[in-house]
């Protein structure tokens, strides 16, 4: 049992050539170059599942547990996708095979470039090989359970592990996050949630986001999902799309109520396209804060009338003049109006109101601040329902 007193300098080998992109490439080339199947599947897809093998060979060689009593999730996930993919069983295991040929001969020339002793070069040898046993055995599985599964159950399952990481219930187990079609790992992850108002949208949105590797079900009413890489907005183009940033599974509940939130503000703003959570921010802080907001609004426009509709447009001027930077000619193209149209009205507003809306700096409160209040007091003021005539 020399490794074992031996063990650390061959667990950095492997954790090395598990983020040496030169080794990775060696491994896909070698299975692609053995199974012409493989070699029709794109490069990038395969080093995802290289990678994550051999860094969980790196993590299983640290503890020297029982095989059995590791994690596997990346061979099962590898045995699921080329089953999906169509890829003939005999053509996988000949990829897999060939890959882990290759990995076990960078594995060795590195073990002696270490000055390993070839004691315990054997002993790795034969503990490699069971592992790479081990992978063979779980890719099949994996493969085997995909066939099983119908395309409705597999959505169903999907749905099921990700309100369970979204919304709450018991953690998914690696197994069961594999099963659901999500990577390998506990690497951070962005919330992806959308509004599904337009079924064709979603199903859209759905194709290009598993275009993507992320997992996404309908939860809660809302297209939700969970991805590794920013979507682009070619990827969500025909929706309002809300992505939270990157964060590890376990942080990802509250990123996920918050991108909610988000979806909802903007549906009601009628907005499209692909936002950042921290687009929205400030509205999602001051939403929280109802009563503070109510009267924020009656002290800076408690003159105005709900019922007026000059008043209204006077209110619905001012925000324009707020979210186009206090310019006059593009709140007024926004508008569809002329820039003097815009100055009279904001002028009125100051009159009706006692409160200076473009001198912000002659106010007690820094131009920021004030601005924000502004914006927060007419949001407001303009949510609520003029009283019937």
């Amino acid at each position: 049992m020399a490794v074992v007193h031996e063990r650390e300098p061959v667990t950095e080998i492997l954790r090395t050539m598990a983020v040496d992109d030169d080794v990775c490439g060696e491994l896909v080339r070698a299975a692609r170059a053995h199974s012409p199947e493989v070699a029709r599947l794109t490069e990038a897809e395969s080093r995802s599942h290289v990678r994550a093998m051999i860094r969980a060979a790196g993590e299983w060689f640290a503890t020297f547990d029982g095989v059995e009593q590791q994690d596997f999730t990346a061979a099962l996930l590898l045995g699921a996708d080329r089953a999906g993919q169509g890829v003939a069983m005999t053509a996988v295991l000949r990829g897999v095979q060939a890959g882990l040929a290759r990995a076990l001969e960078i594995t060795v020339e590195r073990c002696r470039a270490a000055g390993v002793p070839d004691g315990t070069l054997l002993s790795v040898v034969l503990r490699l090989n069971e592992y790479g046993n081990a992978i063979e055995r779980h890719v099949i599985n994996g493969y085997r359970a995909a066939e099983r599964a119908t395309p409705h159950e597999s959505a169903e399952v999907r749905t099921n592990v990700l309100r369970r990481l979204l919304v709450g219930g018991v953690v998914p187990s690696p197994l069961e996050r594999a099963g659901a079609g999500m990577r390998p790992g506990g690497g951070p992850h962005h919330c992806v949630v959308a509004d599904a108002g337009n079924p064709a949208a979603v199903r859209l949105l759905t194709d290009r986001l598993s275009g993507l590797g992320a997992v996404s079900g309908l939860i809660e009413g809302r297209l939700a999902g969970l991805c590794r890489r920013m979507p682009g907005i070619g990827e969500t183009r025909a929706a309002l799309v809300v992505v939270s940033p990157a964060a590890p599974l376990e942080e990802i509940r509250p990123l996920y109520r918050l991108c909610v939130r988000a979806v909802d503000i903007g549906v009601r703003q009628g907005r499209q396209g692909l936002y950042e959570l921290t687009d929205f921010a400030a509205e999602i802080a001051l939403a929280d804060q109802p009563l503070l907001g109510a009267h924020l609004s009656a002290h800076l426009l408690g003159a105005l009338d709900e019922s007026d509709a000059f008043h209204r447009q006077l209110a619905v001027t001012a925000l324009t003049f707020l979210d186009n930077g206090r310019r006059l000619d593009q709140s007024a193209t926004a508008l569809f109006t002329h820039p003097n149209t815009v100055r009279y009205r904001l002028g009125r507003l100051q009159q009706i109101t006692g409160h200076p809306l473009t001198d912000l700096a002659s106010g007690p409160l820094a131009e920021p601040l004030s601005t924000l209040h502004w914006w927060w007091a007419l949001t407001t003021w303009l949510r609520q329902d003029p009283e019937p005539l």
